[in-house]
């Protein structure tokens, strides 16, 4: 029925926050294509499923990653820490859903908590689902075609990029993230710093390569050293994903 909201009309409902911040660009890998026929990366529709926020599988083994990424790292990273996230978005979705069946307006302070709760659930499954997506075994080496061309115009050179994204990384004061994002008005590549999970992105601004540094990333293997875990890291980016990512993500807005 054309009355049938499709999975992008529920993220954005459900979601409002991270859709103002546009991240629709990692909903990429989470969801098929949509009723409007645009092209979203096969195999993300298992993020998000009969209505609920779901673990998407792995697209590789646990141990597929190795020497790099441990495969106890993956099982507890993916299985415990990804799916505790996808099941407290589910449970907050569920209870601001229940607060507007209520009628009554709620507390201010139920209403901001629950909102924070949103945020910080939803940011952890949408990064964890592209981080899985962008890297892969027999990977790592360097971006090619349209997507070096864009990083080289960017920072000026692959070697910048690299050193600068690395050392955006490893300055995540505790836990977060380091994020290449596409910036759609300037046509430009931008390097984020993320505390958590909290997308505080500008509007549009989509990201197409994120690294997770919070300690459940890399502490069993590295410990403490996480310039280390950074340097292996590099081996297994999936350079074919990231540049499928940039080019849906300059098609939705028109420039692909």
């Amino acid at each position: 029925m054309s009355g049938m909201p499709t999975r992008r009309d529920i993220v954005m409902k459900t979601v409002p926050a991270l859709a103002m911040a546009g991240a629709l660009s990692i909903a990429g890998p989470l969801m098929a294509a949509d009723n409007a026929g645009h092209h979203l990366a096969p195999g993300g529709e298992d993020a998000f499923r009969d209505g609920q926020y779901a673990l998407p599988p792995l697209p590789y083994g646990y141990d597929a990653l190795e020497p790099h990424i441990d495969a106890e790292t993956m099982h507890l990273h993916h299985d415990k820490h990804h799916q505790a996230y996808v099941t407290n978005l589910n449970k907050t979705v569920k209870e601001l859903a229940d607060l507007d069946a209520a009628g009554a307006p709620p507390a201010a302070s139920v209403l901001t908590g629950l909102e924070e709760d949103l945020s910080f659930n939803a940011a952890g499954h949408l990064l964890h689902t592209l981080f899985w997506k962008i890297m892969g075994p027999n990977a790592g080496g360097e971006p090619q075609g349209e997507l070096a061309d864009a990083i080289t115009r960017s920072f000026g050179s692959i070697p910048a990029f690299r050193t600068r994204f690395a050392a955006v990384a490893g300055g995540v004061k505790g836990s977060g993230w380091a994020i290449l994002a596409y910036e759609p008005l300037a046509e430009r590549l931008l390097i984020l710093q993320v505390k958590q999970h909290d997308l505080q992105l500008s509007p549009w601004m989509e990201p197409i390569l994120a690294l997770d540094v919070w300690e459940h990333a890399y502490y069993l293997k590295y410990k403490n050293v996480r310039g280390e875990y950074i340097k292996e890291w590099w081996n297994v980016v999936n350079w074919r994903e990231v540049n499928e990512a940039f080019r849906n993500a300059r098609f939705r807005y028109g420039r692909g």
